[in-house]
C-alpha cells in the first residue's frame, strides 16, 4: 500500500474514531474529541498527496503527522485517566500507523 493510501486512510480512521468518541457523549470524551479535532486539523488535505513528489513527501508531511501525533497522545493520557481503556488503545493504535508512516517516509 502506498504512503498516499496509508496516509487517506488514517485520517479516514481518526475521523471515524473521532466520532465514536462523540457519541459517547461524555465529559472527557469531550476533550479527548477536542484533541482529536486538533490532530485532524493538523493533516494535510487528502487531496492532492499523490501528487507531491515522493522527494518532498518528508518535509510536506512530517511537520503536521508529528503534530497530530502529540494531539493524538494528550487524548489518549486523557481516555486512560478516566478508565476509557478500550477506547485509549484504539488511539494508541492511530498513534503506532503514524509512527510507521513516518519512519516510510
Amino acid at each position: 500500500m502506498n504512503i498516499s493510501t496509508r496516509y487517506c486512510e488514517l485520517i479516514r480512521d481518526v475521523e471515524a474514531l473521532r466520532l465514536e468518541l462523540e457519541a459517547m457523549d461524555s465529559p472527557v470524551s469531550g476533550r479527548s474529541l477536542r484533541l482529536m479535532e486538533k490532530a485532524l486539523e493538523r493533516f494535510e488535505p487528502e487531496f492532492g498527496i499523490g501528487e507531491i513528489p515522493q522527494e518532498k513527501l518528508e518535509a510536506k508531511l512530517s511537520p503536521g503527522l508529528l503534530a497530530a501525533h502529540l494531539d493524538l497522545d494528550r487524548a489518549r493520557l486523557e481516555l486512560e485517566q478516566a478508565d476509557f481503556a478500550t477506547e485509549a488503545q484504539q488511539v494508541w493504535e492511530l498513534e503506532q500507523r503514524i509512527y510507521r508512516l513516518l519512519n516510510d517516509l
